[in-house]
């Protein structure tokens, strides 16, 4: 789950990270309220959407007066930032962030990823901040310095200052950045972050090391615990579809193409989408509806999967081991009854009681293309989506 800038800023100063005076703002009028209440003569207004790049998009503008600020949030409020994170649909701007100009020295990029290999949380800086890390490294990957934290232990003293010794940072400002570092460390660990990002964390003229943007994401399985966490969720930010598969307990992600899927197990969904890729194929989505879905389950997958407009034919492949493809069987009649499916639709059921579930797909008398192995699925639902689209 991903969250905003001024919220992960918020979560940040709760351990001890120093950020610029700022407010939330939700009319051109309210951001000139906050620019008055944080007065000076310089703020940034900054257009609160789940996606990096904002700034080559429009949506961070530097103000030097009042009316400046009003234009600039008249612009962004209401309009869709396009970025290379978001997609050719872009992101709405419902939301801005008004803070305080900084006079920038320096600027340093901070990171805590999950290094799943190794199974520990790797801190990620480099010396090149406010721009692209993935640019930095192809690059000036000399720029780039990387520290394994041992878990048991955390993030030391030690390290802390040995990444401010790297960055080359005055003496006078190693005490600040150790306690940066470690307060970045905190956050993602005490709540069950899987990442944590500054850039750019800056170096002011006035001696201040200073968070000027954040990005933090979580664990969705972790949220239970997290209810602080759980309630900055903002779902305007995020694709309808994932949006309504999540409400469903449905393992959703929207893709490109024009396969809709519904799947059960990860790694028959993987499998699955590999092969339409290999018939010629592009799938719509990701779906698995896990290893118990009941008849219900399956009719609001189906649902799920026929709400995209974009979806041209449909594949159901059910490998039935803890699940029984009668029941199965039983949604996918129930759903097709309750939905209008106008699409082509191929099913692949094996597994538990394989045969009652084909008898009941057989005697629906419902236009149900039938598929025994996984590649005949996939190569009969390409050339069903193929003849649709050609028709």
């Amino acid at each position: 789950m991903d969250i905003h800038e001024y919220q992960a800023k918020e979560l940040l100063t709760k351990f001890g990270v120093s950020i610029a005076p700022g407010g939330l703002a939700y009319s051109p009028e309210q951001a000139v309220y906050r620019a008055k209440e944080i007065g000076g003569n310089k703020w940034v207004v900054k257009a609160q959407i789940h996606s990096g790049a904002r700034g080559k998009a429009g949506g961070v503008k530097v103000c030097t007066s009042e009316d400046e600020v009003l234009a600039a949030a008249t612009e962004m409020l209401g309009r869709t930032l396009v970025t290379h994170q978001t997609g050719p649909q872009g992101k709405v701007v419902y939301r801005l962030y008004v803070e305080e100009g900084a006079d920038i020295e320096r600027e340093i990029y901070v990171a805590l990823v999950l290094d799943r290999v190794k199974q520990r949380v790797a801190m990620v800086v480099s010396s090149e901040g406010g721009m692209d890390i993935e640019e930095v490294a192809a690059t000036n990957p000399d720029a780039i310095i990387r520290t394994e934290i041992e878990p048991q232990v955390g993030l030391t003293d030690f390290q802390a200052r040995e990444i401010a010794f790297k960055l080359n940072l005055p003496p006078a400002l190693i005490t600040q950045a150790v306690k940066t570092f470690k307060g970045a460390y905190r956050s993602f660990t005490e709540l069950d972050a899987t990442m944590v990002e500054i850039n750019p964390l800056v170096v002011t003229k006035g001696g201040h090391i200073r968070a000027l943007d954040a990005k933090m994401a979580f664990d969705s399985n972790a949220l239970f615990r997290r209810p602080q966490i759980a309630e900055l969720r903002d779902k305007s930010q995020e694709d309808p579809r994932e949006t309504a598969a999540s409400d469903y307990g449905l393992s959703y992600v929207g893709l490109d193409g024009d396969i809709g899927c519904m799947i059960n197990g990860a790694g028959l969904a993987m499998a699955s989408l590999d092969m339409i890729k290999h018939k010629g194929g592009e799938p719509a989505n990701f779906l698995d509806i896990g290893g118990g879905a009941s008849p219900e389950r399956v009719a609001k997958a189906f649902e799920l999967v026929l709400a995209d407009e974009g979806v041209k034919a449909f594949l159901v492949n059910i490998f039935a081991g803890i699940n029984r493809c009668d029941w199965i069987a039983e949604g996918i009649v129930q759903a097709f009854k309750q939905v209008e499916v106008k699409v082509p639709l191929v099913v692949r059921l094996s597994g538990t009681n394989v045969e009652q579930g084909q008898k009941i797909i057989d005697e629906s008398g419902l236009p149900i293309i039938s598929a025994h192995t996984l590649a005949e699925a996939a190569e009969k639902v390409v050339e069903a989506r193929n003849q649709a689209v050609g028709a």
